[in-house]
């Protein structure tokens, strides 16, 4: 029966992803077969310790951090765990040798969001970049490429740099929710109730950086991960584009989003660029 608790567990880590991110559900259901539900089981584990230090507000977030915490060195230990979230990421961690200090530097990044709401220097900035999407994007190289320690050592910078793009991208657009919702500002040296187009493009000229890095590893991905990660790269820069051609001050009380017509759309448009072998 431990079989048929770890497809429940599975399904759980598919319906998380599919409920919170129509955009990277999209993106999963590009990947081959034999890799998407190690995407869905990464993706479930990072969104559910994410939704703890940004949603839970009317409970006492550092004790269910901690106890999710606890859950999942238990989980990664014994090799299973009633939480089912936690049971299927486990599977995934093993079967791909995944580092744990992959886990580590991104469950520090989520606990630094319970107490951290500035980060004044570059040296801040760049380390929760690392823990809370870095890191992610080289958990999923790990699968992307099964466990190839050389082909994962070769992909690794272009992997962090893309990880690091669509988590700015990320910070741009939830600008008016994280700054007066959560009281946080991720950007460094920049002052949020005064933003104005030069800071805006200086932000995006650090973006349009590291999306063109990690593009470079989007074309030596292997055949059954490329087209699902060019989908999430298509949509992303569809996205910065659209903040870039936001005036400053709207970007500071809206939310600039993608709409289900565009995504639909992108993604014919990179279907016919990958069968092309435009990439």
């Amino acid at each position: 029966m431990k079989a048929l608790f770890d497809t429940v567990s599975e399904k759980c880590s598919k319906t998380v992803t599919t409920s919170y991110s129509t955009s990277f559900s999209i993106a999963t259901k590009m990947l081959a077969g034999s890799i998407r539900q190690d995407i869905y089981n990464i993706y479930g584990f990072v969104r559910f310790a994410d939704e703890i230090v940004d949603s839970f507000h009317d409970y006492k977030k550092e004790i269910l951090f901690a106890r999710f915490e606890r859950a999942l060195e238990d989980a990664l230990t014994d090799k299973i765990s009633l939480n089912p979230i936690l049971n299927s990421f486990q599977h995934t961690f093993h079967r791909y040798n995944i580092d744990k200090h992959l886990v580590d530097s991104f469950m520090n990044s989520m606990k630094l969001d319970l107490t951290k709401s500035t980060y004044l220097t570059e040296e801040e900035y760049k380390a929760y970049i690392y823990g809370s999407a870095d890191v992610v994007g080289l958990m999923c190289l790990k699968v992307f490429v099964k466990g190839d320690q050389k082909k994962y050592d070769q992909l690794k910078d272009a992997a962090m740099h893309l990880g690091s793009a669509f988590q700015k991208v990320n910070f741009l657009r939830d600008l008016k929710a994280d700054h007066e919702d959560l009281s946080r500002s991720y950007f460094p040296e920049t002052d949020l109730n005064k933003l104005d187009e030069v800071s805006k493009q200086k932000i995006i000229s650090d973006i349009e950086h590291n999306f063109a890095m990690g593009f470079q590893g989007i074309n030596q991905l292997p055949v059954e991960a490329k087209f699902g990660v060019y989908t999430a790269y298509i949509y992303y820069k569809k996205l910065l584009n659209k903040l870039k051609l936001t005036p400053s001050a709207k970007i500071k009380n809206a939310r600039i989003r993608v709409n289900n017509y565009q995504k639909m759309s992108l993604l014919a448009k990179s279907y016919v660029s990958y069968r092309l072998n435009l990439l």
